[in-house]
């Protein structure tokens, strides 16, 4: 699509969604929901228009599509995305103010709250954005010595020198976490037997094709953009290394929304709303056509969808549908930014040396999520929020996560700093 009919298509959906109220032009709108959830008083937000950070990643989508598609002036604000190069830069811009809040790696909100990830900075979880959708990636030149899983790496590297080199996108983030925990799952030390370094995501590509790296961590839509140019292919998607696992979440500084509870109440309803408005299949061609444009991903259209429809094609031969794709909202049991998630991600921060202590995990964890302030969110928006702040699951390694016991969780793994 051109980038003229891109942004006449934009601007028809954005036009027709102020004109009829957002949600209503398709239909979704939550019954009995009001054109604006606040009256003139106290719960008004303190600031009428907010700048939202995001990367160039799919699972931009619902910041973008709270924007695009008018929910944010149903809450009384108007959501501004801005395109933020790395995630060093968002770190940067929330703790200056620059960025009232911004879509950012779960484990990277908690490195920096705790100081490991920059200048440590109090900072808040308001919700999650979505769970699974990364990919590990690995380059052609590894497919070439006869890698083409993890027991295939693990046999290369333990022979190869110098060691091969891997990237993430944050050093505390997320895709760091996915790529040690996939390596160490498969016997490989992830601190001795490779190098890892950072690339900001819309980067990787290029990286990888200047033979810079021999594989990446990376979210949507990098991974299948590697696969289609012929320079790698997908090793695992993060949902095979954890079914419906956190990743992004919606994060400001702590003293952001204690000064602006109000705002951020209303960032958080116009997300869910945009968040339940993406995961209607129906909805998905819509999205992956805004998101695609420059300001946005910038990125082919094509890729974007299909991933987002949860077609898979790892590059070596199989394709398939994937039930675990990408998901937004889930009837909102996605949304709730759950204490077990921001714990488990402290337990990886601490197995890889990044804390040389153990923090209180439960204290950290309730002071960053703020679960009261998203149920009252979630009220207004008319989702329901689980029972328990808790969950459990099983991850490839047959390991059992529920929150409980965070230190002997930590301490537990065989390979480990």
């Amino acid at each position: 699509m051109s980038g003229e009919a891109d942004s006449g298509r934009r601007d028809f959906f954005r036009q027709g969604a102020a004109l009829l109220g957002g949600a209503a032009l398709f239909g979704i709108m939550p019954a009995g929901a009001r054109s604006s959830a606040y009256a003139a008083g106290s719960d008004a937000p303190e600031m009428q228009e907010v700048k939202i950070g995001f990367l160039p990643l799919t699972d931009c989508a619902s910041v973008v599509i709270a924007s695009e598609m008018g929910f944010d002036r149903k809450y009384g604000i108007r959501i501004i995305p801005k395109r933020e190069a790395s995630w060093a830069t968002v770190r940067d811009k929330l703790a200056s103010g620059e960025l009232q809040a911004s879509q950012a790696l779960y484990s990277m909100v908690y490195g920096i709250h705790l100081g490991v990830g920059g200048e440590k900075t109090d900072m808040a979880v308001l919700m999650t954005l979505n769970n699974n959708g990364q990919d590990i990636v690995l380059s052609s030149r590894l497919k070439e010595k006869g890698v083409r899983s993890g027991e295939a790496l693990k046999r290369l590297v333990s022979m190869e020198k110098p060691h091969s080199v891997f990237a993430q996108t944050f050093p505390t983030g997320t895709h760091a976490m996915w790529l040690y925990y996939w390596m160490a799952a498969h016997g490989i030390d992830p601190l001795r037997d490779v190098n890892t370094i950072t690339v900001p995501p819309p980067l990787m590509v290029s990286a990888m094709q200047s033979g810079n790296m021999d594989g990446f961590c990376a979210g949507e839509p990098w991974g299948p953009i590697a696969i289609r140019e012929g320079i790698g292919f997908a090793a695992a998607s993060s949902q095979q290394i954890w079914k419906d696992h956190p990743e992004k979440v919606l994060s400001a500084t702590r003293d952001f929304v204690d000064s602006h509870p109000n705002t951020a109440r209303a960032m958080i309803m116009a997300i869910l709303e945009a968040s339940s408005f993406i995961d209607h299949p129906a909805n998905r061609p819509t999205v992956a056509n805004i998101i695609a444009g420059k300001n946005y991903v910038d990125a082919p259209v094509g890729i974007l969808e299909g991933r987002m429809q949860g077609i898979y094609d790892n590059g070596l031969g199989k394709t398939w549908q994937d039930p675990h794709h990408m998901k937004f909202h889930g009837d909102g049991e996605v949304n709730f930014p759950y204490l077990s998630d921001g714990i488990w991600f402290m337990t990886q921060l601490r197995r890889w040396g990044l804390l040389r202590e153990d923090p209180d995990y439960d204290a950290v964890a309730r002071t960053i999520n703020r679960t009261e302030l998203y149920t009252e969110a979630a009220a207004g928006a008319k989702v329901s929020v689980p029972a328990e702040p808790m969950r459990s699951s099983t991850l490839m390694d047959g390991r059992t996560w529920n929150g409980k016991d965070p230190k002997a969780y930590a301490d537990s793994f065989e390979i480990r700093a």
